[in-house]
């Protein structure tokens, strides 16, 4: 079975506020981030991860994705833990969030969540952090005419 290395980010500025996501998709050589208006930090966490499971299906294909392990990194404690069944869902808004990664699990032969120190997720830190700044620059452009 083939392995592909994703990290995951997800950040809002503000707790809820302004929010993007990013992903690396390693294996792939694939990034981007996306905002993804406003939401708290674990909304934008989980959007994160669906954004880069739904990403690595488009490209490898239905028939691939059920032949591949997809190890998702992610410095977000509570999103890991809540996936690997340690931490209960407890939060409304997240609860349709996790569904959704547990439907998208079904697509691929396994998907493995890590937990992995914020020094190790720069690139999707990045892209998430990138994608926040574009939209508040668009956001100023557009108030300005």
């Amino acid at each position: 079975m083939e392995t592909i290395v994703m990290y995951s980010d997800g950040g809002s500025r503000g707790n809820p506020g302004p929010a993007a996501l990013g992903v690396f998709i390693e294996t792939l050589d694939k990034r981007f981030g996306e905002y993804i208006g406003e939401k708290t930090n674990n909304e934008a966490e989980y959007a994160a991860i669906v954004a880069g499971l739904r990403k690595i299906k488009a490209i490898v294909g239905k028939e691939k994705a059920k032949r591949t392990h997809v190890e998702c990194r992610m410095d977000s404690e509570l999103a890991c833990r809540q996936l690997n069944h340690v931490y209960k869902i407890e939060n409304a808004k997240l609860q349709p969030l996790f569904f959704e990664v547990w439907n998208l699990m079904l697509d691929f032969g396994q998907v493995s969540f890590s937990h992995i120190p914020r020094e190790q997720n720069t690139v999707a830190d990045a892209e998430a952090n990138k994608a926040m700044d574009d939209a508040a620059a668009a956001a100023r452009q557009k108030r300005m005419f």
